[in-house]
């Protein structure tokens, strides 16, 4: 691709000693983007400290987006993040990805015109985690122990464009580690803030992104970010909820929400 401008979003919700780690990360990157914002879920002063301290060591713009805490609303402090980037392309990672050095810049390297990217994602165990956050480690080895999806570890462009491959489905989508262009998003009007609590709000985006013409692309061996282990938090009652809004989206093929982004522009 030729001259775009990035935003890295990196979303985060209490959970501080992963976020230092995902910082970390962002300043080794050999290819920086053009600014990152937190979009923070309701996170109190201790966050609000190590954001202070990484704006004094961040060389390019950042931005704190926050919102009060009042329940899971990801869909929604997404949207308010993306509205206030100010750029043509977006990665979007959760505030527990540790990044590879190269993730941004290979991000770029597979941006296409009308396609989002679903980049890969390393499991850590729990054990390999505890011991990241001890040592805040943020490099890791396809080969060491702790790792149980080593494939998708391996950063190697040659292995990427044979493993790389595109799909026309939701299913498997993980907004933990995602990129698409800003006026795609804005297409179908963003995240639908009608998700509340955990669960399906990427892949009713993706559903409408699909629906709008925008083709999915896979990543492997490139654009790889490490997840810290943590126990999933599903509440039953939320979810039943949020699945019919995601049947409901396939159903109607929907290309648009009503309660999106377009308030915050």
């Amino acid at each position: 691709m030729a001259n775009f401008t990035t935003s890295l979003i990196i979303t985060t919700y209490k959970r501080v000693d992963a976020l230092s780690l995902v910082l970390a990360s962002v300043l080794k990157q050999n290819k920086m983007p053009n600014e990152v914002l937190v979009a923070d879920d309701g996170s109190g002063k201790e966050t609000q400290s190590l954001l202070t301290d990484f704006a004094k060591k961040c060389p390019i713009p950042f931005r704190h987006i926050w919102q009060e805490d009042k329940g899971f609303r990801l869909a929604q402090i997404r949207n308010k993040a993306i509205a206030a980037s100010s750029s043509d392309y977006l990665i979007v990672v959760d505030g527990d990805m540790i990044l590879h050095p190269s993730f941004v810049q290979t991000h770029l390297v597979n941006a296409q015109k009308k396609y989002f990217i679903q980049g890969s994602r390393v499991l850590l165990s729990k054990e390999l985690t505890h011991q990241s956050i001890q040592s805040k480690q943020t490099g890791f080895s396809p080969f060491q122990a702790g790792i149980t999806n080593r494939l998708n570890a391996v950063n190697h462009s040659f292995l990427s464009k044979i493993l790389s491959k595109e799909k026309n489905t939701h299913v498997g989508v993980r907004g933990c580690n995602m990129a698409f262009w800003k006026e795609d998003v804005l297409q179908v009007n963003g995240f639908n803030e009608n998700f509340q609590g955990w669960g399906r709000e990427d892949s009713e985006f993706v559903v409408r992104l699909l629906n709008s013409g925008v083709k999915r692309k896979n990543i492997k061996g490139a654009a790889v970010a490490y997840h810290l282990y943590h126990p999933e938090n599903k509440a039953a009652d939320k979810l039943n909820k949020n699945d019919l809004l995601l049947q409901e989206a396939i159903k109607e093929k929907c290309v648009w929400c009503e309660k999106g982004i377009d308030q915050y522009l």
